[in-house]
């Protein structure tokens, strides 16, 4: 079959290019065709089999979206004049899902989205003009895909007709052969981190990552440890500018990677302290590299996050991130304990599998 993907896909960094691309790599394998349309880059090229697309416009907050719109709507339709399409599956409601509902009702081809997380807890919640929108999205797909059980609540939560009997979970995965529990300490020992734990964040630099409550927990820290935060976002320059300022110690910015596999073995805690999580992807990498987690108890992450492998905090405390955090660091035998454990539960999120009725 073939199948054209809509969403963000790399070079572009983030959870769901990471989804698009496992589930590609994975069709691929089973000897299907798959295109992905994917925003504007210079460095767009095929990867794993895969047909890459860009297109073209402005990479323009607050008219990115609209532009994805449009130019993906235009690409999907030239991409239908050269090829025989059998689905087409948009990521993320709006406005690539926006975009693959609208051709695909346009051209009957069966169409599927993927709601994953912040379409539904932040754009959904949070810009009523948007709810429209995202419902017609909602109603219009054949079917509708969520990455966690909470998001699926969420989506059901809308009320669209017939909504629970179309919506079903296609988790996130891990490639634990990319993400391994072989020790590496390359990151540590070329910046020099050799002489105190790791604590690692890796995500965007946004709001609802609640990376301010990383740097106030540091700040009450009763164990002494490096603060490596792994990302970028319109919240960079902002929080540097707290570490200066309120002379925060050891916090090291990366910017954004695209070698995080290599930079995870290094540390000995990773933590998602985020307001709302539809899932937590970065959560399983760390797993797989067999590192204990610290998670807000929010959304997918208490999907991921049990006893045997890390903590649940309040986000909304800091006492309660820098609480877990000490616990970890100053607890040799609880840390190795819940090390031990991490690549089996990853495990768990290892298979992927295809979520498409045409499938089963």
């Amino acid at each position: 079959m073939k199948i054209a993907m809509v969403g963000q896909f790399p070079p572009h960094v983030g959870g769901v290019g990471v989804h698009i691309h496992t589930l590609s790599k994975q069709l691929v394998s089973e000897g299907h065709e798959v295109y992905v349309i994917t925003y504007p880059h210079n460095d767009i090229k095929d990867i794993d089999g895969i047909h890459v697309i860009g297109t073209k416009g402005l990479n323009i907050p607050g008219v990115r979206g609209l532009m994805f719109k449009m130019n993906a709507k235009k690409a999907l339709e030239e991409l239908l004049e050269k090829e025989d399409i059998d689905i087409i599956h948009g990521h993320y409601l709006f406005p690539a899902g926006a975009a693959a509902v609208e051709v695909g009702k346009e051209h009957g081809i069966k169409t599927y989205v993927t709601a994953h997380g912040s379409d539904m807890f932040e754009l959904y919640k949070t810009q009523p003009l948007m709810r429209s929108t995202l419902k017609k999205v909602l109603r219009d797909a054949d079917g509708v895909f969520a990455v966690s059980n909470a998001l699926r609540h969420e989506i059901i939560a809308t009320g669209v007709t017939g909504i629970a009997n179309k919506t079903k979970i296609s988790w996130n995965s891990v490639d634990i052969d990319k993400f391994s529990a072989k020790s590496n300490d390359s990151f540590k020992k070329e910046n020099k981190l050799e002489d105190k734990p790791i604590v690692l964040f890796v995500g965007n630099l946004i709001k609802r990552k609640n990376v301010d409550s990383l740097l106030e927990a540091k700040k009450i820290a009763h164990s002494d440890y490096y603060l490596v935060i792994v990302g970028d976002g319109p919240q960079f320059k902002k929080l540097r500018k707290k570490v200066e300022d309120d002379n925060i110690h050891d916090v090291i910015f990366t910017g954004s990677r695209n070698d995080v596999e290599e930079i995870i073995p290094s540390c000995d805690v990773l933590v998602l302290p985020s307001f709302s999580e539809s899932f937590g992807l970065v959560l399983i990498e760390a797993l797989a590299c067999g590192k204990p987690v610290i998670g807000s108890d929010v959304g997918g992450i208490t999907e991921i996050i049990n006893d045997d492998v890390g903590l649940l905090v309040d986000p909304n405390r800091v006492s309660s991130i820098a609480g877990a955090i000490d616990k970890i660091i100053n607890d040799d035998d609880l840390r190795l304990v819940l090390s031990l454990n991490a690549r089996n539960r990853a495990i768990d999120f290892s298979k992927v599998t295809i979520p498409y009725e045409e499938f089963e």
